[in-house]
């Protein structure tokens, strides 16, 4: 019996776990994929909003702020990237203009520092790369850029650390109500009980709610369409770059990562299929006309990789986080800016659950710092020396691109959360992440796991279920 079940392992699921995990309280998390950040959270545009954006007033605007402020000691604890970059949301007319000034007052009312309009000159003294048909700009220095699976990663992975407990391929098929608390029931028939439920279950979080009781949740996705650039494009802008948003989002942009990419996108397309992550001819098209439009020196013969993330977009126009039955509570709609506002949407939810009746009592121990995952990666030449003199495992690069070695493969295979498939080492490390994607490390990550995990060689999957990559030996099918 736990005293607190959340169901999703995104970054607000994280983010409450480890939040609970500081107090003396039984936590579980259920996620239905093979991996936590499986969802919104790994593929996002992976910034830290200022908070200009939301109608003031709403708890989208106030959780934003407040979560942009305690991002940059929540990720330090966390040992994740996090680089405030600032953004720009850059204009083209007097029409751009006038919504400029718009986001600029109500960024003030929101309470966002900083803040200020800049004209042609100002803007690319900046970003010299930015159109020179640019003609203003909103400047928010407190914008930052963050890696959201890394940030989903080490908030579970604290959380556990601290014990909670983490329970994956578990799809929340039935909620029944027993007492004064909640039975879940996997679709494998698992079953977990708890006191207190939190629905942060992404785009499927409508249905999660309606296995409870009657609701007028509903949940969409909205797709957007992302190009990820090579390192060597990493340096055309050094902000995060915006158009002037519209009723779909805050458009497309261009941004560094904080690993030293350059990222293009998303498009926003209203879309009623849950499971459609496809990437499409025309939308990947619109992302590169539109960036080239706003940003010079994108050198598209850099592009290494694209992918699609679904944002889950609610029926109110803000953060759904309200409570349909005693003692269950519903993070729904947590679109854009959710992983900004992600650690003061855990407080918020905390103090509900308290509200609610759950006793919360400090734990002495808690330990709310986590090793980075890249440790070994930027230690010195002399740091790295010695952790290979301990362990001969960090000597051996596996991703030569990326320069990951052996050893931080089976870290992250050893670590809370376990990488437990190709794509779980990959958010991790960076192992495949590089310029030949994986061409040339799979098959010896592959291998790693196989022997850390105690399987064959064969049953080794790229993000789980039925997406093995090997389906035998060729010298066993071929007829000789």
């Amino acid at each position: 019996m736990y005293d607190v079940a959340i169901i999703g392992g995104g970054v607000v699921g994280g983010m409450l776990a480890r939040t609970l995990s500081s107090y003396k309280l039984k936590i579980c998390i259920l996620e239905k994929e093979n991996d936590v950040a499986m969802g919104a959270s790994k593929a996002n545009s992976a910034i830290v909003h200022a908070g200009f954006d939301a109608e003031p007033g709403t708890i989208k605007a106030k959780l934003n702020v407040k979560g942009s402020e305690m991002m940059e000691q929540t990720a330090k604890e966390l040992g994740v990237k996090y680089k405030k970059n600032g953004s720009l949301v850059v204009g083209f007319s007097d029409e751009d203009k006038k919504k400029i000034e718009e986001l600029y007052d109500r960024g003030v009312k929101n309470g966002v520092r900083e803040l200020s309009i800049l004209d042609s000159e100002e803007l690319h003294t900046l970003e010299p790369n930015v159109s020179p048909d640019a003609v203003c700009a909103l400047n928010a220095p407190t914008g930052a850029i963050v890696c959201p699976y890394e940030l989903t990663i080490a908030a579970i992975g604290n959380a556990m650390d601290n014990g909670a407990d983490l329970k994956v391929n578990f799809e929340v098929s039935k909620i029944n109500k027993v007492g004064a608390g909640f039975e879940m029931v996997s679709s494998n028939s698992d079953k977990v009980n708890a006191a207190y439920v939190v629905n942060a279950a992404g785009i499927y979080a409508d249905a999660v709610a309606a296995m409870v009781c009657e609701t007028d949740i509903h949940i969409h996705p909205r797709r957007g369409e992302y190009v990820l650039l090579d390192k060597t494009s990493g340096k055309v802008v050094s902000h995060t770059v915006f158009r002037t948003p519209s009723a779909m989002g805050k458009g497309i942009l261009v941004t560094p990562t904080v690993d030293g990419n350059l990222l293009l996108g998303p498009t926003a397309e209203e879309i009623e299929d849950k499971n459609d992550t496809a990437t499409t001819a025309d939308g990947l098209s619109t992302v590169l006309i539109r960036c080239t439009e706003t940003t010079t020196g994108i050198n598209l013969r850099d592009t290494i990789t694209s992918f699609c993330g679904l944002r889950a977009v609610g029926n109110t126009g803000d953060f759904i986080i309200n409570s349909t039955e005693e003692h269950f509570i519903n993070a729904a709609g947590i679109e854009s800016p959710g992983l900004s506002a992600s650690p003061a949407i855990a407080e918020y939810i905390t103090e509900m659950l308290k509200d609610m009746g759950l006793e919360l009592i400090k734990k002495e121990d808690f330990n709310p710092i986590r090793k980075p995952a890249h440790h070994f990666r930027e230690a010195s030449v002399a740091e790295k020396n010695r952790m290979i003199a301990k362990n001969r495992a960090y000597g051996r690069i596996i991703c030569r691109c990326e320069g990951v070695s052996e050893g931080e493969i089976r870290d992250a295979i050893r670590t809370n959360p376990p990488a437990r498939d190709l794509d779980g080492v990959k958010r991790r490390t960076r192992a495949q992440m590089g310029r030949c994607q994986g061409g040339f490390c799979m098959p010896y990550i592959t291998e790693i796991l196989s022997e850390e995990l105690g399987v064959s060689y064969d049953s080794i999957t790229k993000n789980g279920g039925s997406s093995k990559l090997m389906t035998g030996k060729t010298k066993e099918d071929c007829e000789i």
